[in-house]
C-alpha cells in the first residue's frame, strides 16, 4: 500500500517513490495514477480503474501478490486515513493470505491543508468524514455533536459531492449549537495541486457553494483565531510562559 500524498510531486515521500519504481505491477484509481505516472518504468504493468472500485483493486492486488509479484497498490494521501490500508488487511485476514504487506505512509490531506492554512491543528482535533456511503448518517451526526461539544478543532473530509449536498449544511448547524458563529473556518480545495484554492471564513459565513469533494474543511475551536490570512489555534504557551 503506497500513499502518494496530497498531489504535488515534491510531497511524495522518497520511500513511496522507491516502492513505485520497484514494483512489477501498479494498481490504482486512474486520477491518482496520473499524478505519479512520471515514476513508472517501461517494464511495469499498470492497472487503472474508476472511483468506487476499491474492493476490486484490493482483491486484484492480493491475488497478484499471492502469485509472487511485487505489487504497488496506490492511493492518494495516506493509506491508513480514509483509504485502503484497512480494506487490504481485512481481506488478507479473511483469506488468511500469507503475503508480506507493507503500508507506506503519505502526507494526508489534513497535514497538507493545515500547513496551507497556517497552524489550525496545534491542539486536539477530530477528523470526521461526512460521507455516509459506508457509515450511517446517524453515527456521523453523533460524532459531529461530540466533537463540537468537546471543543475539538474539527477536520471535515468528503464534505460534499454532486449527490451529497446537505451533509455539510447539517454539519454546520450541529457545530453552531456549541460554537461561536465567528469561529474561523478554513477551506482548502485541491490542496498542493495546480487548482488549489484557499478560503478563510467564519462558521456563520462559511461559503457552502465553494465546498466540493476535493475540499477539506477545518473548523477552529473556541481559541482559534485568524491573522494575516492564517488560522492559528494556540497550544497554551501564552498562558504558561507569556509572549513578548
Amino acid at each position: 500500500m503506497v500513499g502518494t500524498g496530497p498531489g504535488a510531486v515534491d510531497l511524495i515521500t522518497p520511500r513511496a517513490e522507491q516502492s513505485i519504481r520497484k514494483a512489477d505491477l501498479i494498481i490504482g484509481y486512474r486520477t491518482y495514477l496520473d499524478l505519479v505516472d512520471h515514476l513508472f518504468q517501461p517494464q511495469q504493468e499498470i492497472i487503472s480503474s474508476s472511483m468506487m472500485q476499491e474492493m476490486d483493486r484490493c482483491k486484484k492486488g492480493l491475488d497478484e501478490a499471492a502469485k509472487g509479484k511485487h505489487v504497488a497498490l496506490i492511493c492518494g494521501g495516506d493509506p491508513g486515513i480514509y483509504a485502503m490500508a484497512g480494506l487490504v488487511l481485512e481481506l488478507a485476514a479473511a483469506r488468511n493470505d500469507n503475503i508480506s504487506i507493507d503500508i507506506i505512509p503519505g502526507i494526508a490531506a489534513l497535514n497538507c491543508c493545515a500547513a496551507i492554512l497556517g497552524a489550525p491543528l496545534m491542539h486536539d482535533f477530530a477528523s470526521i468524514s461526512l460521507s455516509d456511503l459506508l457509515t450511517p448518517w446517524e453515527v456521523i451526526e453523533k460524532r459531529l455533536e461530540a466533537a463540537a461539544m468537546a471543543d475539538f478543532v474539527i477536520v471535515l473530509y468528503n464534505p460534499k459531492s454532486k449527490k451529497r449536498t446537505q451533509q455539510i449544511v447539517r454539519a454546520r448547524e450541529i457545530i453552531l449549537t456549541h460554537r461561536s458563529p465567528d469561529t474561523p473556518v478554513g477551506i482548502v480545495s485541491g490542496g498542493s495541486r495546480e487548482n488549489e484554492t484557499i478560503r478563510i471564513s467564519t462558521l456563520k459565513d462559511m461559503p457552502l457553494e465553494e465546498i466540493a469533494m476535493q475540499s477539506t474543511v477545518i473548523i477552529g475551536n473556541s481559541t482559534t483565531f485568524a491573522w494575516e490570512g492564517k488560522m492559528i489555534t494556540p497550544r497554551g504557551y501564552k498562558d504558561k510562559y507569556g509572549l513578548e
